[in-house]
């Protein structure tokens, strides 16, 4: 009896461990999605930044982080984002997004001097997972979880719908652990 229970034992163990890593790669393995489309005229203009993941290219910016999209002639969207320092410097970073889908959600945005743009890997990726109706408030990230920015066209937002948001990126599998709350004027 004892010879039959080690085994049972080790068996059951196994699969017990088994499922765990099964959830695991089960929650590592939901992947974000764009919505569907997007009106980029509405979409155009000044976002103020809430929260974001770490990153490196934000590794200096510590308040007033913005974005202001223009749309240009041939679709794309004019990107320029700005930040204030810890001493009170405005940093600033222009770009240019093309989209990647017809309905505009999903772009790879570049920051490159205009004659280096054409250069493979230098894109990153610019996924609008969410945005409500009248485009005031949007969560942004990608494919991968590298990424994630709420984003409102006011430099405030409501406790609501700041948890709202939250909870789809929850859904969408981000750790928001290390989400960094950006204050604003």
């Amino acid at each position: 009896m004892k010879s039959l229970l080690k085994p049972l034992l080790a068996t059951g163990l196994m699969a017990f461990a088994g499922l765990g890593f099964s959830l695991t790669v089960q929650a590592e393995s939901i992947k974000p999605e764009a919505v569907e489309r997007i009106d980029v005229q509405k979409y155009a203009g000044k976002w103020y930044e809430i929260s974001h993941l770490p990153m490196y290219f934000q590794r200096n910016c510590v308040s007033h982080t913005t974005a202001d999209y223009t749309v240009n002639s041939d679709y794309s969207i004019g990107v320029l984002n700005s930040c204030h320092t810890e001493t009170g410097k405005i940093i600033a970073s222009q770009g240019v997004a093309y989209p990647q889908n017809k309905g505009m959600s999903k772009l790879k945005v570049s920051f490159l001097p205009a004659g280096l743009r054409w250069l493979p890997f230098t894109k990153g990726d610019y996924w609008v997972l969410r945005v409500d109706p009248e485009y005031q408030v949007a969560l942004v990230g990608g494919p991968t979880h590298k990424y994630l920015w709420i984003l409102s066209k006011n430099p405030h937002l409501d406790e609501a719908t700041y948890q709202s948001y939250l909870e789809t990126a929850r859904q969408y599998g981000y750790d928001l652990s290390n989400l960094i709350k950006t204050p604003q004027q």
